[in-house]
């Protein structure tokens, strides 16, 4: 992101907008704020808050550039995880490629910050989207934007609200190889995805530049079948190049990787033939940024190729225990609004004592439900936790949990907040 931008998020000012910032802290910029070092703690922060570890933010995005490296893969995170320009820009400056999308609307944020490169991991067919782009387009020579295309209808409709548009570029885009029957979007069969270059191919508004497809759709995924899907993948790609589809490119795109199966992309991707033009191997994996505490500690590829490092859980929920009505039960001042909960309860990790400010592990203690507003908890009858007491919760699924807050404090290990994260959602 140029530093004009980036410096235009630092001087945004604090106030009542970002949930539990210090009350005390309204009228200063994001910058004077984070220049004060404040403790996440004592600094005057309510409850409750979502901090974001420095460190493991800094490990995890080290990790995924030199595992990217190391398997010769060009890398477009998913931005869709914490639409944050602040996270961008480290990963760009990290050698990403560009930043992948998932709707119009994130294109248009990510245009705003100044991202050259965007990948949109869909379809596009709304008429106004398409004019808005058209005009980007046409407006920045350097911009570089590929989408899906995964049907003859989606490039007619692309096709006619291009041309209406005006459109003096074409739109580059991929066709998507369904993962297979019952799957998610992409055409089902390697005809099928002939029929939609075929349609590309009829018009002038677009240009085919690759094979793309999502390995985390694949029925019954497991080793085996993902790496059959991914290399069914390969042999499209390699028989459209064959048939001279991508003649009107500078190069080959073969793009797939989520954030469980990417070790499977780099085996695969590895046996990419020699095409008629440099190939773009594109992994699009986003939830590593700040990894979680549950849904994807449990798939990440790490798990079975430990010797290439492991990512970091960088999330964490602070809430106050506010009602303590019996030895077995406590309630917290975090709820749905607050936490991740689509996928998995926010786990417990650490208690800080209100009287003395110690840490100690939040043994025996559950969270079994969120209300809105409330977080519901579970405790043997002889665990020490009292009103005001503090709870360190882990969360699970990443991408439910920043959508929920526009700026959140980056902490060091101490409890010192070094900057605050931006998020557009």
């Amino acid at each position: 992101m140029p530093a004009d931008q980036l410096g235009q998020l630092r001087h945004e000012r604090v106030d009542h907008r970002f949930k539990a910032l210090p009350p005390d802290a309204d009228g200063l910029t994001v910058a004077e704020l984070a220049a004060e070092r404040r403790s996440l703690f004592t600094g005057g922060f309510t409850t409750p808050v979502l901090a974001l570890s420095a460190e493991s933010v800094e490990h995890n995005l080290d990790l995924l550039q030199t595992y990217s490296e190391r398997h010769g893969l060009a890398f477009a995170p998913h931005g869709k995880t914490s639409m944050s320009p602040q996270l961008f820009t480290r990963q760009l400056e990290r050698g990403a490629w560009g930043i992948t999308a998932a709707v119009p609307h994130q294109v248009r944020v990510y245009r705003a910050h100044g991202i050259q490169r965007i990948f949109l991991a869909n379809e596009i067919v709304d008429a106004a989207a398409l004019r808005w782009l058209a005009g980007e387009l046409n407006r920045d020579p350097d911009f570089r934007f590929i989408a899906y295309v995964d049907s003859v209808r989606g490039v007619e409709l692309m096709d006619q609200a291009l041309t209406a548009a005006g459109a003096t570029r074409p739109v580059d885009v991929v066709v998507e190889l369904g993962a297979g029957e019952g799957a998610r979007t992409g055409a089902r069969t390697e005809a099928e995805c002939a029929a939609v270059a075929d349609a590309v191919a009829a018009v002038t508004t677009l240009r085919l530049v690759g094979v793309v497809g999502y390995e985390g759709e694949v029925p019954n995924a497991d080793g085996d079948n993902v790496r059959a899907w991914l290399r069914r993948l390969v042999a499209l790609t390699a028989d459209f190049d064959a048939a001279g589809r991508f003649a009107d490119s500078d190069d080959v795109v073969i793009s797939a990787g989520g954030s469980a199966w990417f070790d499977a992309v780099a085996d695969v991707f590895a046996e990419v033939p020699a095409l008629s033009r440099p190939v773009l191997k594109l992994l699009r994996s986003g939830a590593y940024v700040s990894h979680d505490d549950g849904h994807y500690r449990h798939l990440t590829p790490f798990n079975r190729v430990p010797e290439e490092g492991a990512l970091q859980p960088a999330l964490r929920l602070w809430a106050q225990v506010v009602s303590r009505p019996s030895p077995t039960q406590a309630f917290l001042n975090a709820g749905k609004r607050d936490a991740a909960y689509d996928l998995d309860l926010p786990e417990a990790q650490v208690v800080r004592d209100a009287r003395t400010g110690e840490l100690r592990p939040a043994t025996d203690i559950e969270v079994s439900g969120l209300s809105d507003q409330h977080g519901w908890v579970r405790t043997e009858p002889d665990v020490d936790l009292e009103v005001g007491d503090w709870i360190g919760m882990g969360l699970s699924h990443p991408c439910t949990a920043f959508d929920k807050w526009q700026l959140i404090p980056l902490v060091e290990a101490d409890g010192t907040v070094i900057d605050y994260i931006r998020t557009f959602f």
